[in-house]
């Protein structure tokens, strides 16, 4: 394995030093096609309509209590919307944008690079497998192991045309029970991780138990625990405790629904999610026990009703909001910037292959 990697960053534009990062969201999807997640309400010719609509802004209101009931949100494909709107981001001082869209949900390695160039932000890619309900099955059911690492390790080190992944995931591991071949998946890109020194970015279900499963199953398969991202943690640790638990198994907790307030996934159960005050105060009682370096906050912006021209609060969300907010609650500025700027560069520098 080439060491080139230890000690950098790696973009879609190449490798950086990590003091080049600067405020970061580790969490996010600049394009992508999420319509996996689309699930009609009911049969009525209403909820057919709407679920068919373009998205418009007049649609804002009923959109925030049915994230998931029209296609057309569900999908991120307007390159040069997005320039416009994670340019924002860069304006209020942001400099790094991780994607973590992988294979199964749109990866699109050249529109990161002409993003990336069109913005001058830091972009790194993600890769991997995401969940098998996004046509990711039948490949990870006919590959081994072994060949799922191999997929991995080749979009870290040769990617396309040269463009390589700087991150691996978000892998996805959100079935429950979970399924033999997500358990595959995860076990792949563990070895993927030993064999690259990577980060390993894990997409969980959404259930108590799911987070810790998944733990148990990457440190059972020998990964860096130090270098493993549970992200979701507040759309998925429904217990304090549950967070904990995650935190002293070495991870990093990743609070990654920032702005998504409002949100009732009734589909998968009735869960409380947390509105953004309480997720500060989860990161608060987190750093009271000792886990500050572990933190890390985006807004995982996946679908159209979260940018700010339909009427979302868009990829500067942190900085424009969380930020002051945090400020409010006491948290001084060296703790934001260990949250916001040295957590990601920790996690996104490489480290020396442990085989």
């Amino acid at each position: 394995m080439d060491k080139k990697l230890t000690g950098k960053v790696q973009t879609v534009l190449g490798l950086i030093d990590g003091k080049e990062l600067g405020l970061t969201l580790p969490h996010e999807h600049l394009l992508l096609d999420l319509t996996v997640r689309f699930k009609l309400a009911d049969e009525s010719v209403t909820a057919k309509a709407m679920a068919e609509k373009p998205m418009t802004l007049d649609m804002a209101g009923w959109i925030r209590f049915h994230l998931f009931e029209n296609r057309d949100n569900l999908v991120l494909n307007d390159e040069a919307l997005t320039i416009k709107e994670i340019t924002r981001f860069k304006l209020v001082g942001g400099k790094s944008v991780v994607d973590v869209t992988n294979w199964g949900i749109g990866q699109d390695p050249h529109a990161m690079t002409r993003i990336a160039r069109a913005t001058g932000l830091n972009i790194i890619m993600g890769t991997g497998y995401y969940t098998m309900d996004s046509g990711c099955a039948g490949v990870l059911a006919r590959k081994s192991e072994d060949e799922i690492c191999q997929d991995i390790i080749k979009d870290v080190t040769v990617g396309t045309d040269g463009i390589c992944a700087g991150i691996i995931g978000e892998i996805g591991a959100d079935s429950w029970p979970l399924h033999e071949i997500e358990i595959k998946s995860l076990r792949a890109s563990v070895k993927a991780q030993k064999a690259t020194g990577a980060a390993l970015t894990i997409h969980p279900g959404r259930f108590d138990e799911s987070p810790l499963q998944i733990v148990d199953i990457v440190k059972k398969a020998g990964a860096d625990m130090s270098r493993v991202v549970i992200e979701h943690i507040d759309r998925t640790a429904y217990s304090f405790d549950t967070m904990v638990k995650i935190a002293k198994a070495g991870c990093y907790l990743e609070f990654d629904c920032f702005s998504m307030e409002g949100y009732y996934p009734k589909r998968y159960g009735i869960f409380d999610i947390p509105n953004d005050a309480q997720r500060v105060n989860y990161i608060i009682r987190l750093m009271e026990l000792g886990y500050l370096n572990q933190i890390l906050v985006a807004t995982d912006t996946a679908m159209k009703s979260r940018l700010t021209v339909y009427g979302g609060p868009g990829y500067a969300h942190i900085p424009e909001n969380v930020i002051p907010w945090m400020r409010a609650k006491g948290m001084s500025e060296e703790v934001i910037r260990t949250i916001t700027e040295e957590n990601p560069r920790r996690m996104l520098t490489f480290v020396a292959p442990s085989k």
